[in-house]
């Protein structure tokens, strides 16, 4: 297992790679097909590997599932970090964070709770109790009803040494600021909202140097491409790449709730892995999307 402190500095500034979950005719977890697709990204240059997340469909998996996508990417990850979604109630989300540990997980992105609203204390108290129960480092997901304030977040950090990061999906940038100065280099920021390069330079603005990218799992030439024009300033180069690939693509994203995850597992499909469907809730592609997709993916070569 990576350091805490050493995983924080990995993931300060590099690309986060978010990969689709696969599920084969049985709706069954299909780990060969995973790590082909995995091995064909490792050949792309990324700072970690965020498996089970929110593109990898972690609100669909079972625990037991998680910690079998954690095995499966340990197996072929090399040197880049793994790690893990993470969630549900607190003390699952405890024991779930052992499991991930035990199964050679780096890390664990720590996702919203399910369904109730829940005050500051309460929902310190929950990442309180998942870092206290790992010795891994910990990202919080500031998103949906686990909202943080600086505050809150700044006491959990003097008092829990592994939490290491905060990840926003909110696009509540006068919290990221807050966030971003009060904490300084105590802990790595994350850009995580859908398809974030939409909104990537905005987060720069907010002390945020880095983000995940969920088309990466399709297009990686594509996402690295765009992550060098925007960590070298090139705001020219992000806009044409915004301009060409990933605005025709959110419009394809926005064409039906869910897409965010849809869109990217139907890319994967196209690009030759057998990434099989999304599970319930969400639904896949039309026949006339799955076209659309194609088209976009070969108009990038």
């Amino acid at each position: 297992m990576i350091a805490p402190s050493d995983l924080r500095e990995i993931i300060r500034h590099g690309l986060l790679s978010f990969p689709v979950t696969p599920f084969d005719a049985q709706d069954r977890f299909a780990p060969d097909p995973f790590k082909a697709h995995l091995d064909w990204l490792s050949a792309y240059d990324v700072a970690g590997l965020i498996v089970a997340g929110g593109t990898g469909e972690m609100f669909s998996l079972t625990p037991a599932e998680i910690v079998d996508v954690v095995r499966a990417a340990r197996e072929v990850s090399g040197d880049a970090p793994v790690i893990a979604g993470c969630g549900y109630g607190t003390r699952v989300a405890c024991d779930l964070a052992r499991e991930i540990e035990a199964a050679g997980g780096d890390g664990i992105l720590l996702l919203p709770h399910y369904l109730t609203e829940a005050p500051q204390r309460g929902v310190a108290d929950r990442i309180r109790a998942v870092c206290k129960a790992t010795d891994m480092g910990v990202i919080v997901y500031n998103r949906g009803q686990a909202r943080i304030s600086a505050e809150t977040l700044e006491q959990l950090a003097d008092e829990c040494p592994n939490l290491i990061g905060f990840k926003d999906g909110t696009g509540d940038i006068d919290t990221v600021r807050r966030v971003t100065i009060r904490l300084g280099d105590r802990l790595s920021y994350i850009g995580g909202m859908p398809t974030h390069e939409l909104f990537a330079q905005a987060y720069r603005g907010a002390g945020m140097p880095t983000y995940s990218s969920a088309v990466f799992n399709f297009v990686p030439e594509t996402a690295l491409a765009f992550h060098k024009a925007f960590v070298d300033g090139d705001e020219a180069g992000c806009e044409t790449l915004l301009r060409e690939f990933y605005y025709p693509f959110a419009e394809i994203r926005d064409r039906c709730a869910g897409y965010a995850v849809s869109a990217v597992k139907a890319g994967v499909r196209l690009r030759g892995f057998d990434a099989g469907p999304v599970r319930a809730p969400l639904t896949d592609l039309t026949e006339e999307e799955v076209e659309m997709m194609r088209n976009l993916i070969e108009g990038r070569g």
